[in-house]
């Protein structure tokens, strides 16, 4: 059939009867055509202009030098940040890295091959090369500038730390008092017994509960000695009485005494003053142990603030990768040698990353562009033209296949025709039958 004829390539067809003239130059070998194959070229088209041969071997080995940068820069940046790290995992993240990096500059330098690249394009792919050169720059600078990096953490995390102690001294008197109304205060105050002023908060109030028990205690005494003044009246000998051939004392005296003990159990004074003696007992313990706290609070105030400062020096960081790169700016901030070094790295890497994107630019199309260019066009126009065959085939064969279809149906229409005519005659002629029959019998009747 037509529509199996099998798509042809631009470059297959032939040049000529001489077999050399397809390729002007012998394919050359070895580890040029590697890296050559590296940045996606076509080495059977490039043999048309050798003369772009070494053009594009130094495109290949740019983006190799870069891949071994990026894995060296890996290597350096797991070493600083990750020392626990095995030798076997670093070796095999770098040998990742170094391939994810290859592959990504082999795109890119690829996909800028022919005349059909717009400049916009190229411009985005010479972004993405800075930014991959700026990732790949930072570990290489760490290393560069590792003591002045770790010098430069070190002080500031003793600023830290002495800014950190400083707030803990003035937010924690050693008077003990109170910091509540500071707002910068707030995570900074620490909780240590026996302060001055926590002891003269505690007797002042031991001082007003004992006063006011004090004064619960009289009040009750007082009604109790009225109780039993009126117990000791009511009872005297004046008021005893005869009775049963004794004397004895009187009703009202009994009620008296009962209202006394009764009073004396429901006022609870025992306990009251049970508990006022605690509470006295309890502030002299307090006063002597505030005429000593002020000796003996600093110290342990002293050690709290000590704890406090060394577990905060243990938690700053020293070798995490925001600290270290806080570390080399403001190393660069302060040495105007070390700003230069590190722009000129970074400028360097970027260029070295981004250098195939800007050789395309700064160059333009190269004839080898131009052929890949022209090759594509002649791909297109020729798969254009065999779609067209294809579709005029398919067509012609759609043709044939209605035709044949209609062809068929007229013929099973005309069968059926037939067969329909012959029923019908068929039907007709048993009832002309069936009627001459009827005929006769009714004729046979009649004569009979």
């Amino acid at each position: 059939m037509a529509t199996d004829t099998p798509l042809r390539h631009a470059d297959s067809a032939s040049f000529g009867d001489d077999p050399g003239a397809a390729r002007p130059v012998p394919r050359a070998g070895g580890p040029a055509v590697r890296l050559r194959g590296l940045i996606g070229i076509d080495e059977g088209l490039l043999a048309w202009v050798p003369e772009e041969r070494t053009r594009y071997t130094w495109y290949g080995a740019l983006v190799v030098n870069t891949a071994l940068v990026g894995a060296l820069s890996m290597t350096l940046a797991l070493s600083s940040f990750r020392s626990d790290l095995p030798l076997a995992a670093v070796i095999g993240v770098a040998a990742v890295w170094f391939w994810v990096v290859l592959a990504m500059d082999s795109w890119l330098v690829s996909s800028t091959h022919g005349t059909a690249v717009k400049k916009w394009s190229l411009l985005l792919r010479f972004i993405l090369s800075v930014l991959l050169g700026l990732f790949i720059a930072e570990p290489i600078l760490f290393q560069i500038f590792d003591k002045e990096i770790r010098q430069e953490i070190a002080v500031g995390n003793e600023q830290q730390t002495a800014d950190y102690r400083g707030m803990l001294v003035s937010c924690n008197p050693t008077d003990g008092a109170s910091t509540a109304d500071r707002p910068e205060c707030l995570s900074y105050q620490l909780k240590v017994a026996g302060s001055p002023a926590e002891l003269a908060e505690q007797i002042k109030s031991n001082t007003a509960r004992t006063k006011a028990l004090q004064t619960q205690v009289d009040a009750i005494n007082k009604t109790l000695d009225d109780k039993m003044s009126a117990e000791q009246r009511l009872c005297g000998k004046a008021n005893w009485i005869w009775r049963n051939g004794v004397r004895d004392v009187t009703i009202t005296c009994d009620r008296a005494r009962k209202d006394s003990s009764e009073y004396r159990r429901t006022s609870k004074v025992d306990t009251y003053e049970k508990e006022l003696s605690a509470l006295v007992a309890k502030g002299r313990t307090l006063a002597a142990k505030k005429d000593t706290a002020a000796d003996a609070y600093q110290p342990l105030l002293q050690r709290a603030i000590d704890a406090k400062t060394r577990a905060r020096a243990a938690d700053l960081d020293t070798d995490g990768i925001l600290t270290r790169a806080h570390g080399l700016r403001k190393v660069a901030e302060s040495d105007g040698f070390a700003l230069f070094i590190t722009l000129v790295l970074h400028l360097l890497l970027i260029c070295l990353d981004a250098m195939p994107v800007l050789a395309k630019l700064m160059s333009g199309a190269t004839m080898y562009d131009r052929m890949l260019g022209a090759r594509f066009t002649a791909s297109s126009r020729t798969y254009t033209e065999e779609l067209q065959v294809q579709q005029e085939c398919a067509r012609m064969e759609h043709e044939v296949q209605r035709h044949g279809v209609a062809q068929d149906t007229a013929d099973r229409m005309r069968r059926v025709e037939h067969h329909f005519q012959r029923a019908q005659a068929e039907r007709a002629a048993e009832e002309r039958a069936e009627l001459e029959e009827r005929m006769g019998r009714i004729l046979r009747a009649r004569k009979a």
